[in-house]
């Protein structure tokens, strides 16, 4: 198979309407060809496209910002002599003279398939600022890693952030080319985009089920975003930077492990199992200690619980659903421990006035869940099962693979 910088990297025919246009990059670490070259080095070696610019999401450019809430400078490529604005440093959009400085933005990011992913916020404010400055945006699309399933509540109205970039599951299913036309539609946008297609990607094909395992080496989109592992459990992990329990930042599997100094992991595991034994499928659940190194609970021994969805004998990507597994985790603590101060209260991505957890769930609809002793796991299914299938239905107009009409030529 082939992304979508890849094709336009070997198709001169594909990068003629580029020619004497000044053309801007907006990219990550793992914005990287088959070749592990990075985008920008690909595209500067080549003498029909002329190089302006280029952008840095959350993390940077290169990666550089290791936590959260870590701005990135803008800066000049010591290399390429062009600016490289920081979209995660003293602004999170544009400038009119950030966008004053090319006439084509390339978008190649790789997401995790989850809402709260701020590299979707970022396109979203990109394709806003690109129509009012009349400029043109192409998608060098990437594989969703996460794959085609859809999980978890729809962010609420007033309730969006730049974790939150409209009215979404946890877990949309959408590549970042789908992503753009979903937001050129639902917000009218008069942007001239274009989607330049992977070719061969087959969402729902084993092992990876989205991600092209054992065809593509795996580059960290974001620092703790290490291997597939991660980004399939990250719909529900991610939840846990809204608690005070352990995501595993300070270990070398984050967000695949949950865990504190003061809970008995194995007794969550079977209050989980007694709530919502449904909600626990495709996946194994086992009991583990890790100390982190830094973040939460530095340095403190943890009781926790790794979620594995590596070993195809029991994983199953169509039943695993990681965000209700760990809305079944918190609700599990809140029965055993029913005093226990699960929700963290500190400004998240720059918010002072909502809790975190409700930031990252688009509502308050989940927290207020797991806090009504009287709620039962049916309660929360109905609502959202019937979220999920109205996204699923929404979606249909803007999907490109697997589906009736998809092109393979920027589009």
């Amino acid at each position: 198979m082939k992304f979508g910088v890849e094709r336009l990297l070997e198709d001169p025919a594909m990068r003629r309407p580029l020619a004497g246009r000044r053309v801007a990059l907006l990219a990550h670490p793992a914005s990287v060809t088959r070749a592990l070259v990075h985008s920008l080095d690909a595209l500067a070696a080549l003498p029909d496209i002329t190089l302006s610019a280029a952008f840095g999401p959350q993390h940077g450019l290169r990666g550089d910002k290791q936590d959260n809430m870590v701005e990135s400078p803008d800066f000049v490529d010591p290399r390429l002599g062009i600016p490289v604005f920081s979209l995660y440093g003293a602004v999170r959009r544009p400038t009119d003279a950030m966008m004053d400085s090319f006439d084509v933005l390339l978008i190649d990011l790789q997401d995790l398939g989850c809402r709260i992913y701020t590299f979707i916020t970022t396109l979203r404010y990109m394709l806003e600022a690109a129509a009012r400055h009349g400029k043109t945006v192409w998608i060098l699309d990437r594989p969703n890693p996460a794959g085609r399933p859809v999980e978890g509540l729809s962010l609420r109205a007033g309730w969006e952030s730049f974790v939150g970039a409209g009215p979404m599951p946890m877990r949309h299913g959408l590549t970042m080319g789908e992503m753009a036309g979903w937001f050129r539609r639902e917000l009218a946008l008069d942007v001239d985009l274009a989607v330049v297609e992977m070719a061969g990607w087959q969402a729902d094909a084993a092992p990876g089920h989205g991600w092209p395992l054992g065809e593509r080496s795996w580059v960290n989109p974001s620092p703790n975003a290490p291997n597939l592992s991660m980004a399939r459990a990250y719909a529900g992990t991610v939840m846990l930077e809204g608690t005070t329990l352990s995501e595993g930042r300070g270990t070398t599997r984050p967000l695949e492990l949950f865990g504190a100094p003061d809970i008995d992991a194995r007794a969550v595991i079977a209050e989980m199992h007694a709530l919502a034994p449904d909600w626990l499928n495709g996946c194994v659940l086992r009991e583990c200690w890790f100390e982190p190194t830094f973040h939460k609970h530095a340095g403190k021994l943890c009781h926790g619980v790794q979620i594995h969805v590596e070993d195809p004998t029991h994983y199953d990507h169509a039943a695993f659903r990681p965000w209700r597994l760990m809305a079944a985790a918190f609700k599990a603590i809140r029965r055993l421990y029913p005093d226990y101060p699960l929700w963290r209260d500190f400004p998240y991505e720059y918010e002072h006035d909502r809790l975190a957890i409700d930031l990252i769930n688009g509502s308050p609809l989940l927290r207020e869940w797991v806090d009504d002793p009287a709620a039962a796991a049916g309660q929360l299914e109905s609502l959202t099962a019937e979220d999920e299938n109205d996204w699923t239905a929404s979606v249909e107009g803007v999907l490109r693979y697997g589906s009736p009409g998809g092109a393979n030529a920027p589009g």
